[in-house]
């Protein structure tokens, strides 16, 4: 049996306009994804997938066809499925070349609503079954920056930005000794992150100043030693970001009373966001109705 395990993420600078070349600041998280496989004598795949609780929510059988995968069922996340299968076959001919049957089963560490990396930990995860790389494989499916993919194989912070050629990814020393003041908090619902990206690109105006500047947040951010500093720059980044795509800062948003700063990560409207405090506001959130609260410790890897 081989298996593969890929990290989750949050991003926590360049939202958006990363897709345009600014450098991000990601994290890869303590949750993941994953993948194990094993041969059969039966034909086909059989494929399950496990949820955070250890429950079966996906149980189907591909089958082969012209050396493709395909099922009889025609519902949309399995067609996927397989359509990932047959774009690292097409990335690597001679994956699943022989029609062996395997029996895989796959694992979420987090409940598939948090936005953490349900399809990124799996395309990191086939692609190295496949022996392909990752982020062709992304190109072909999902789609997007690839920084998810990024965090999928790294186990330290890293700063991610795309280039001509391959992304340009590194490792960088990122441990706030204020960290006992971040926290994540998911807002209860999933955001999509396409429909984000379709919103933004609407927008053509001019992106090098923007970048410039987001670039220098990340800069000073990985560098900061002070929580105040911290949350200037954080909320400065909000602000950027906020005049780009139109929409008002989640804190303004949903939180203006809240005393501390708040950063959205990733799309913006769902998933999880960043709030640092001086106090701890798990009771603020709470009484907001939002219940899913992890300290930085608990969260990043």
């Amino acid at each position: 049996m081989e298996t593969f395990y890929s990290n989750g993420k949050l991003l926590i600078t360049a939202e958006y306009l990363v897709l345009d070349g600014a450098e991000a600041l990601a994290l890869p998280t303590k949750f993941g994804q994953s993948l194990s496989v094993k041969a059969e004598d039966r034909p086909g795949i059989r494929w399950q997938s496990f949820n955070d609780k250890a429950e079966l929510w996906l149980d189907v059988h591909l089958d082969y066809n012209n050396a493709l995968l395909h099922s009889k069922n025609d519902d949309e996340l399995i067609t996927r499925l397989a359509s990932i299968l047959n774009a690292a076959k097409s990335l690597n001919p001679d994956f699943l070349k022989d029609n062996t049957g395997y029996s895989v089963q796959t694992h979420l560490d987090f409940p598939n609503n948090w936005g953490l990396g349900t399809s990124s930990t799996l395309i990191n995860n086939v692609a190295n079954w496949a022996k392909v790389n990752p982020y062709k494989l992304l190109a072909l499916t999902f789609g997007g920056s690839g920084y998810d993919i990024a965090c999928a194989s790294n186990n330290t912070p890293i700063t991610y930005q795309l280039s001509t050629a391959l992304p340009i990814v590194k490792p960088v020393f990122f441990q706030p000794n204020f960290s006992k003041h971040i926290y994540f908090v998911h807002l209860n619902e999933k955001q999509n992150s396409r429909e984000g990206i379709s919103h933004y690109k609407s927008n053509t105006a001019d992106k090098s100043e923007t970048i410039q500047a987001l670039n220098v947040i990340t800069s000073k951010l990985i560098a900061c030693t002070e929580l105040k500093a911290f949350q200037t720059l954080i909320e400065a980044h909000e602000h950027i970001i906020s005049e780009r795509i139109k929409l008002a800062p989640v804190k303004t948003s949903r939180f203006p009373d809240f005393t501390g700063s708040i950063k959205s990560l990733g799309a913006w409207g769902g998933d999880f966001v960043m709030a640092v405090s001086e106090n701890d506001p798990t009771d603020y959130f709470k009484n907001k109705g939002y219940h899913t609260i992890l300290k930085y410790q608990d969260m990043i890897l």
